[in-house]
């Protein structure tokens, strides 16, 4: 299985765990989620496999939230869905697929537990370095 990572190269965090994957010697299939969106049975799996509810995967931060009303507690998973689909700005990431299971990768650092072989410590872009005594 190659690994994934549905990625927005306009947000650090994705860019950093990129870059930690690389460094630790992945070389995942890029999925710019932006510009070429989950269909709804990937999307669907993917929230699966993370165990994860619609709601948790929505980016709250965005205009688009607000505007279609996505904090109402009353919209259905299959509305939540439907709206990340139609706008993939809503979709939170980035989330990594490898053999060792999917995870939204918020923050960067928790590609670890995904990586076969993960690095000890990674400088991210804003020049903070992360340690990782014990890698997974």
């Amino acid at each position: 299985m190659t690994s994934r990572i549905y990625h927005n190269p306009d947000c650090g965090t994705s860019r950093n765990t990129l870059a930690i994957m690389h460094a630790s010697q992945q070389a995942p299939q890029v999925i710019e989620y932006m510009t070429t969106p989950p269909d709804r049975p990937t999307l669907v799996r993917l929230l699966a496999d993370m165990n994860m509810a619609p709601r948790e995967l929505l980016r709250q931060k965005e205009s688009v939230y607000t505007t279609l009303g996505l904090d109402d507690p009353m919209l259905s998973d299959e509305h939540l869905i439907d709206a990340m689909l139609a706008n993939p700005v809503l979709i939170n990431r980035p989330i990594v697929v490898t053999p060792r299971g999917t995870r939204l990768c918020r923050p960067s650092e928790a590609v670890m537990p995904l990586l076969d072989t993960p690095v000890t410590s990674f400088t991210k872009e804003d020049g903070d370095t992360i340690v990782f005594p014990s890698a997974p």
